[in-house]
């Protein structure tokens, strides 16, 4: 031995491939469901490696797991487009969120888990502030962050698992349109309006307080997408 070390990352601290590929899918998805990378928007692999200051690899095989989510989509010789949004396409998918969201509540209701309620009705504060701030974005962020612990904290990981895409698909559609929703306050009440439910252990409560305030929602977003 030469009496050199090498840590886990590799020579001089360089991160292996795999955490590469893993760092630009997340970074890569994190811009496109913040909207930084909106929909329809068309950029080179070269381009894209170099927002985010990479190698071409890791950024190909990040393309590649987005665009089996949906997220992305590679053209011949043109490209990699951020797959657009279309009412067709929200429609869909808050059908898919109002079934297993409201399934997600329903469970939770029954589970009586303190910490998690905690952590909703600190969500839903941050909301109220935001909206007094006049913070729409930070707002959504809030919105996002509730609707993903109801389904992670259901107790069932299959049920979570399954509502993931149309959650990222839904996140997309919110930043999309917070800037001409109208009444964030509605839906922030609504907010409340669930974790009374969850609080009462009313599971048909839970339920259909998902469901209405999904749909509700949607008829708000549908106006304002192409």
């Amino acid at each position: 031995m030469d009496g050199t070390m090498h840590t886990a990352s590799g020579p001089e601290g360089e991160k292996p491939k795999e955490s590469l590929g893993a760092a630009a899918y997340a970074a890569l998805k994190r811009e496109i469901l913040d909207g930084s990378l909106p929909p329809g928007t068309t950029l080179s692999e070269p381009e894209l490696a170099a927002r985010l200051a990479m190698s071409r690899t890791p950024v190909h095989e990040a393309v590649l797991r987005l665009q089996a989510e949906g997220l992305l989509r590679v053209l011949s010789k043109r490209g990699v487009l951020v797959v657009p949004l279309s009412r067709n396409d929200v429609s869909d998918v808050y059908e898919v969120l109002v079934a297993l969201e409201a399934a997600a509540a329903a469970r939770l209701s029954r589970r009586r888990a303190e910490g998690v309620l905690a952590e909703l009705r600190a969500l839903t504060a941050e909301m109220e502030q935001a909206i007094a701030d006049g913070r729409r974005q930070d707002w959504a962020v809030a919105d996002d962050a509730f609707h993903r612990l109801i389904l992670e904290a259901c107790g069932n990981a299959r049920l979570a698992a399954s509502a993931a895409n149309a959650l990222d698909h839904a996140a997309r559609a919110r930043m999309l349109t917070i800037g001409g929703r109208g009444n964030l306050a509605a839906s922030t009440a609504e907010h409340w309006a669930i974790i009374g439910a969850l609080e009462s252990a009313d599971a048909e409560a839970a339920r259909h307080s998902v469901s209405a305030h999904r749909a509700r929602a949607l008829r708000e977003m549908l106006p304002l997408l192409p």
